[in-house]
C-alpha cells in the first residue's frame, strides 16, 4: 500500500526540462523564484502529511503509569514551516537570458539538471527575433538609453537590407570554417560539412548561421537570427552595426527568442501558468522531446563530455 501523500507524489513526477516563457524586464533568479514559490503552494495546498506522532508518558511512577500517543509539536507546520520550501528543489538553467530579453527559457527540475547540463553541452543553437528602430542612436544601443543621434531613414529599401543580411550570413559561415582552422577548399572542410553543423571548440565566441529580415516597416525592422553562444550585449550590438552597415543608425526596441534547439515558443509557458499542473504537463511533454534528441547520433551526453574535454587536455 502506497502511504505517500499526494502532494509528495507530485513532487516525485517534478523531474526532468520544463520550457517557461521568460518576460523582459525580470533577471533569471526572478523567474526561477517565482517558478519554485508558486510550485511549492500549490504542493502545500494539495494535502501534505500529518505531523508525526509523539508517545506521552505521565503519571506517578510508582502506579501504573498513562500512555498517550499525540502528533507532535516538533512535526507541526505552525514551528518548522510549510512542509515544501525553495530549498527543496534542485534548478538550473541552460542558458543566461539577459534582462531584456525575453522568450524560451529551459529550465532543469531536481534530476532534470543533468538533462540541462546535456542540453549545455551540446551547444544548441537559438532563434532570435531582434526588434529595431532606423534613424536612432542611444548610448546603450538599447531603446530605452540616452538619444544620442537622429537621422533619416527614408532612403533604406528593402534591397538593402537583403544585401547587408547575405553578407553577414556569408562572413560568418567563413568563421565557420577559420574557427575549426579548417581551409574552406580541403577535404577536411568538405567533411565537416556533410556532418552538419560546425560548432566552435570555444562557447564565448558567438556566430550566426542563417539572419534574415522577416519585416520592414521603416523605421521599425524584424531580423531573425539563428545564432550560438550569444548573450544580450552582442545582440544589441548587432542591431546597432546593421544600421551603421546601412549608413544609417538604429537602436533595439525588442529582443525575443522564439527557439532554443527542439523547444519552441508554443511550448513555452506564460508566468500566468506556472502553477503545479500545467508545469507536470509540461515537464512531460518536454521530456518527450529531450528523449528524441538524445537519440540523434550527434548529441553528447554529460559523460561524453568530459570525455572529449579529457582527451584534449592530454593532447
Amino acid at each position: 500500500m502506497n502511504n505517500l501523500s499526494i502532494s509528495e507524489k507530485a513532487f516525485n513526477l517534478l523531474n526532468g526540462v520544463v520550457c517557461l516563457y521568460k518576460p523582459a524586464g525580470v533577471p533569471l533568479k526572478g523567474c526561477r523564484h517565482s517558478l519554485l514559490l508558486k510550485l511549492c503552494q500549490d504542493l502545500n495546498a494539495s494535502g501534505v502529511r500529518s505531523p508525526e506522532k509523539r508517545v506521552f508518558i505521565s503519571g506517578d511512577t510508582t502506579k501504573q503509569l498513562r500512555i498517550k500517543v499525540k502528533p507532535s509539536y516538533a512535526d507541526d507546520v505552525l514551528v518548522v514551516g510549510p512542509r515544501f520550501q525553495s530549498e527543496d528543489f534542485k534548478c538550473i538553467w541552460t542558458t543566461h537570458l539577459g534582462m531584456r530579453v525575453s522568450g524560451v527559457c529551459i529550465m532543469g527540475l531536481n534530476q532534470g539538471t543533468k538533462m540541462a547540463r546535456n542540453l549545455q553541452n551540446n551547444y544548441p543553437i537559438r532563434t532570435y527575433h531582434l526588434h529595431g528602430q532606423l534613424g536612432l542612436m542611444t548610448k546603450n544601443m538599447h531603446i530605452d538609453g540616452q538619444v544620442v543621434e537622429k537621422g533619416r531613414f527614408d532612403f533604406i529599401k528593402r534591397e538593402n537590407f537583403d544585401k547587408l543580411m547575405s553578407t553577414i550570413q556569408a562572413s560568418n559561415q567563413k568563421k565557420m570554417f577559420q574557427l575549426a582552422q579548417v581551409d574552406t577548399q580541403s577535404q577536411m572542410a568538405y567533411d565537416l560539412a556533410i556532418k552538419g553543423l560546425i560548432r566552435p571548440v570555444s562557447n564565448k565566441e558567438p556566430l550566426i548561421y542563417g539572419i534574415k529580415c522577416i519585416s520592414l516597416e521603416l523605421p521599425h525592422f524584424i531580423v531573425e537570427v539563428n545564432i550560438i553562444n550569444e548573450y544580450e550585449n552582442y545582440l544589441l550590438s548587432l542591431v546597432h552595426e546593421i544600421g551603421l552597415k546601412l549608413r544609417c543608425s538604429a537602436a533595439c526596441t525588442a529582443i525575443r527568442c522564439i527557439r532554443y534547439s527542439s523547444f519552441t515558443i508554443d511550448q513555452a509557458l506564460l508566468m500566468k501558468h506556472w502553477n503545479l499542473q500545467f508545469v507536470l504537463d509540461n515537464i512531460r511533454e518536454c521530456n518527450s522531446v529531450y528523449a528524441k534528441m538524445r537519440k540523434l547520433p550527434s548529441f553528447i551526453t554529460e559523460e561524453s563530455y568530459f570525455e572529449n574535454k579529457a582527451n584534449q587536455m592530454n593532447i
